[in-house]
């Protein structure tokens, strides 16, 4: 069994009737987290015939963690997806994994596809007595722990497999980040959970809070633009370790209310996803004094994170934009060219991650592994390789990250491929061409998306052709990939190959 999974086994064993988790009115102890997850591995094993990763479908109710749980136990991975997905791409991780069995929590399953659902709230809980689980039926070393699917450049979503050793790698090196390093004693933790589960940075706080025998308070969607409910929720939480993409920070400091007064406890704020600015470390610091910020980097494809910098006044008064810091052990970063040569300090290139916890690669998508992952031998060790397609450059001794060299943009935290989001608003009909661009601030942070479309016919109003395609996008992608502005052209510029010129096109509109 995993480290992580000894970790959570033992941690129920010694605080049994502490709260493992919550969500505003909901809860669940540690006890009831172990047994629940037992049970319901029991059932797997005794119901489904192979290993296939499980689909589990839901927001953040306690019993995602329990089916979370019951899959790794049973020696299966788990592919979350959550509620907010529109039912296209539910369909195409559905789809895409094929799964014996379907789990939902929350909500009932909105698509058709799935061969055998289950709904996690209505088991049978005191009908499916435990069992005891055999002692090496749970994930382990080059198994699978779980498959988080992300943008793809077809318009379909790829599932990245992160196994059982890369996570182990990855929390043993995360429990020592903040120059404190409170993680690693024994004192009972509060971890802030602001991420869907579906997205990679969840893994950061879930498994923080699960590995040390915390408690994770985590904060529902709805919740995230109710600002007087959130400050209230955030009051009563007793937080020890933020986790949150940087934009979420400068959303909750848009209220003098959000500081130490607030959360007295708070001496830790974890972030990833995208840029950490100067700006929004220096208001922390100035509401919360007493507590460290780090910036940490790193794509789905290397679990989560795999660099980090604590952000004090040093830094800051030195750097601007801020590093994305130190790289951690086991994994080593290079900075490439196009022939793979590697490049000297302050030479700017493409990011290429070897280490650890690099992804065993994409579910059933050998054309694309073999794109991106590769291995290389160090000092004798053979490890697996990733091309991130970020920008970056290392100086004084640390990493910066200065953008994609690719059609692949953050945004709100959420990793998007530019492609995606094209190749669905082409689905939609009299649509004949379309270029995605993204829409930078002052300070080069991608800020929103602009679609420039060519119709097939002529529109009478671009006010109302503009609705119509968001409409028709809703059911197909996530929110915070449909644009916020639709400009209509007659025509795009293409370069002498017969490809749009997306610079040519900027260069266009910026007159």
């Amino acid at each position: 069994m995993s480290l992580v999974l000894d970790k959570i086994i033992e941690n129920a064993s010694k605080n049994p009737e502490r709260v493992a988790y919550i969500c505003e009115e909901q809860s669940i102890t540690w006890k009831e987290l172990d047994e629940k997850s037992n049970k319901l591995a029991s059932y797997f094993l005794e119901t489904l015939s192979d290993k296939t990763p499980v689909v589990v479908y839901g927001h953040k109710h306690p019993f995602m963690i329990v089916a979370f749980l019951a899959c790794v136990k049973s020696g299966r991975a788990y592919v979350p997806v959550d509620i907010t997905f529109p039912n296209k791409r539910i369909s195409d991780v559905i789809e895409a994994v094929n799964p014996e069995i379907v789990l939902t929590v929350d909500n009932n399953l909105p698509v058709e596809t799935a061969k055998r659902i289950l709904e996690v709230l209505e088991f049978e809980w005191e009908g499916n007595e435990e069992s005891s689980l055999p002692s090496d039926c749970g994930v382990k070393g080059e198994d699978v722990h779980y498959i988080i699917f992300t943008s793809g450049s077809t318009g379909t979503p790829k599932g990245v497999q992160i196994t059982a050793d890369c996570l182990d790698n990855f929390v043993k090196w995360a429990i020592t980040l903040g120059s404190e390093k409170i993680m690693e004693g024994d004192k009972h933790l509060t971890f802030i959970n602001q991420a869907p589960f579906s997205f990679d940075l969840s893994v950061f706080d879930l498994y923080l809070s699960l590995y040390t025998g915390g408690t994770l308070y985590t904060i529902p969607k709805a919740m995230q633009s109710d600002m007087k409910n959130l400050y209230a929720y955030l009051g009563k939480s007793g937080a020890n370790v933020w986790v949150s993409t940087p934009s979420f920070a400068e959303i909750a400091t848009s209220d003098e209310c959000f500081s130490k007064e607030l959360l007295p406890e708070l001496k830790l704020f974890l972030f990833c996803g995208e840029t950490l600015t100067n700006q929004t470390a220096k208001k922390l610091y100035d509401r919360f004094p007493k507590a460290e910020v780090v910036n940490t980097y790193g794509p789905t494809e290397s679990t989560v994170a795999m660099t980090e910098i604590v952000v004090t006044d040093d830094v800051m008064e030195k750097y601007n934009p801020l590093p994305i810091g130190n790289v951690k052990p086991g994994t080593y970063v290079y900075i490439m060219d196009e022939d793979g040569n590697i490049l000297p300090d302050e030479e700017k290139g493409e990011i290429v991650i070897v280490g650890d916890t690099v992804s065993v690669g994409y579910w059933n998508n050998p054309e694309k592994n073999a794109e991106v992952f590769g291995t290389m031998n160090i000092d004798g060790v053979e490890y697996r390789l990733y091309h991130t397609h970020d920008k970056g450059y290392y100086k004084d001794g640390v990493l910066f990250y200065c953008g994609r060299i690719d059609l692949q943009i953050k945004l709100h935290g959420y990793r998007i491929e530019l492609e995606d989001i094209e190749s669905n608003i082409l689905a939609v009909s009299n649509v004949e061409r379309v270029v995605v661009m993204p829409d930078y601030s002052e300070a080069n942070e991608v800020i929103g998306l602009t679609a420039y479309v060519v119709s097939k016919e002529k529109i009478e109003s671009a006010l109302k052709e503009r609705s119509r395609i968001r409409k028709a996008l809703e059911s197909r992608i996530p929110e915070y990939m449909i644009p916020k502005k639709f400009v209509f052209k007659d025509s795009l510029p293409v370069t002498n190959n017969g490809k749009v010129d997306r610079r040519k096109l900027r260069e266009q509109e910026e007159c």
